[in-house]
């Protein structure tokens, strides 16, 4: 795998040791000396398409948009963008050969949807939720919430004002969003599992000594997002088997799901998890969250 692949699978935006658990340092240090992959500070790295995007923005006389702007604020995104999203003011007449490139969207922003050349972390949000699918738009609000960029209450009072197309999933993706949320990939297998009826998987509940990706009590249903990044060393892999057998001794369900078929066959997972809910019952006396 190669670096900028590595930054990619973890959200565009990560830390040194998250890409050292899946490529070498000669190897990073290569891609960031290519331009691949940018440094942004001690230990921080992101993709070098936030920086393409501000070039983009400013050749067109535009604004860093959407994801491209999740990521400038330092958001985890499901999947990075591979062309820099811009918008530009309504009935701007761009080129077609100055479109190839970027992902173009017509707006008048007002004042306040702008900060220097990029949308506003409101701005931005609004932008995401309306326009991406539920499980993308998940990835995006728990990010926000996850960096402190809004609080619940807030998130839910900026897409109570949508109306039109997309408000519908933006409210959706609002009023499922969780902080608690790990990563992207956590988040895209819960919003798999918020498709399955009778389930109700809340992220980082603790279960004793241990606190799983995601949690039905009601069913004793715990899902794991396993990935390599944190499972790659031996160390690792025996906590992880010591921590599966004891739940599964303490009469918990564990289903564990890799990245591959989460981000690229979530119709593999949904299957899985709508099995198991079609022949579980709630254990008497759990708790429901809401």
């Amino acid at each position: 795998m190669r670096p900028e692949e590595a930054v990619a699978r973890l959200g565009g935006i990560t830390t040194r040791a998250a890409i050292l658990e899946l490529v070498s340092a000669r190897a990073l240090k290569h891609a960031v000396d290519e331009g691949r992959v940018t440094r942004d500070g001690l230990g921080r790295y992101s993709s070098r398409l936030i920086g393409d995007a501000l070039h983009a923005a400013h050749a067109l006389s535009g604004t860093v948009s959407h994801l491209s702007a999740a990521l400038h604020w330092g958001w985890e995104v499901k999947t990075p963008p591979t062309e820099p999203h811009v918008t530009v003011r309504r009935k701007r007449n761009i080129r077609p050969d100055r479109r190839s490139e970027v992902v173009l969207h017509w707006s008048d922003l007002q004042p306040a949807d702008v900060r220097g050349h990029v949308t506003s972390p409101s701005r931005t949000l609004t932008d995401c939720l309306a326009t991406l699918p539920f499980d993308e738009g998940l990835a995006v609000a728990d990010s926000a919430l996850r960096h402190g960029a809004l609080t619940p209450c807030e998130l839910q009072r900026l897409v109570a004002a949508l109306g039109g197309r997309g408000s519908g999933t933006a409210r959706r993706v609002a009023a499922a969003a969780d902080a608690r949320a790990a990563n992207p990939f956590e988040s895209t297998l819960r919003a798999i599992a918020l498709g399955v009826p009778r389930l109700n998987c809340v992220p980082q509940v603790r279960i004793g000594e241990f606190r799983p990706d995601l949690v039905d009590e009601a069913r004793r249903l715990v899902l794991e997002a396993d990935s390599h990044t944190w499972h790659s060393s031996r160390s690792a892999l025996r906590n992880d088997c010591r921590r599966y057998n004891a739940l599964v001794l303490r009469g918990w369900t564990v289903l564990r799901f890799a990245w591959e078929d989460v981000m690229l066959r979530p119709d593999l997972v949904e299957t899985d998890i709508r099995r198991f809910a079609e022949q579980a019952l709630p254990v008497r006396g759990a708790r429901q969250r809401p």
